[in-house]
């Protein structure tokens, strides 16, 4: 998995839709307990993943685990930006299920 071409969007909060693509900005925390999705922090979304952040394996990890999250293909999630970095930016197409954090914002 590698970052993508598609361009940088700012974002005033931690998620926008872009037609049918979830765009999420993350903050990651590699080498947590347990994968799980936190609260926002300004304009990000807190994500903690049980992997390592070497080679960018923390990411790839990231992004599997959030196919099965938001119930897409992992082809179907898109890194922007930050693949060996903490702070990210994601595209994700289509998704069938949104995670309460996010359903509770779109209210």
């Amino acid at each position: 998995m590698s970052e993508t071409k598609s361009a940088r969007v700012k974002m005033n909060h931690f998620y926008a839709w872009d037609g049918d693509v979830l765009i999420l900005n993350l903050l990651g925390s590699p080498n947590a307990k347990v994968d799980k999705l936190g609260k926002p922090k300004g304009n990000q979304l807190k994500i903690s993943v049980a992997a390592a952040p070497r080679g960018g394996k923390a990411t790839d990890h990231m992004v599997k685990w959030l196919s099965k999250e938001f119930g897409v293909k992992v082809s179907d999630i898109e890194v922007v930006f930050g693949r060996m970095n903490v702070n990210k930016q994601i595209r994700i197409t289509a998704p069938t299920i949104l995670p309460t954090i996010i359903a509770k914002h779109e209210k």
